[in-house]
């Protein structure tokens, strides 16, 4: 897992929806994250692995695209938006060995990375948005609230 806020400095990045098979239906219950965890929000590929913002998680906030609980969280780089809230299967844990989250990224390495365009350093597979509010919405949900 690469953690980075933005795409390593490693070639030209490719836009390239890759589909989340996973994490739209992942089950993590908003009492898995606690405030002062240190979180990744996956975003895409980089040489061959995935990677994501490096996020820590604030406080609890209300996630107006699914209408659940979820959580604010600090991009500790600061940058366009330093804070935003995220539904919590969005997330995986970035410290320790969560079984849970261990599970998630594996299955997010097996289902996404060999659809990854072979000649691509840099990958943004345009799973997320962010709304006007400030709330991160993966595309899966965006389709529901239509």
């Amino acid at each position: 897992m690469t953690d980075s806020a933005s795409p390593p400095n490693s070639g030209v990045l490719v836009l390239c929806h890759i589909p989340d098979p996973i994490t739209p239906g992942r089950a993590i219950t908003h009492r898995h994250f606690r405030p002062g965890d240190q979180v990744f929000v996956l975003k895409g590929i980089a040489r061959g692995r995935l990677w994501g913002s490096l996020m820590c998680v604030v406080a609890p906030s209300w996630h107006t695209p699914t209408d659940e609980d979820g959580w604010r969280l600090r991009d500790p780089n600061g940058g366009e938006q330093t804070y935003v809230t995220a539904h919590p299967r969005y997330l995986a844990h970035a410290r320790g060995r969560c079984p849970d989250c261990l599970i998630y990224l594996r299955a997010m390495e097996e289902q996404v990375l060999p659809a990854a365009p072979r000649d691509a350093d840099l990958v943004d597979c345009g799973w997320y948005t962010t709304t006007a509010l400030g709330q991160l919405v993966h595309a899966a949900d965006t389709r529901k609230s239509l």
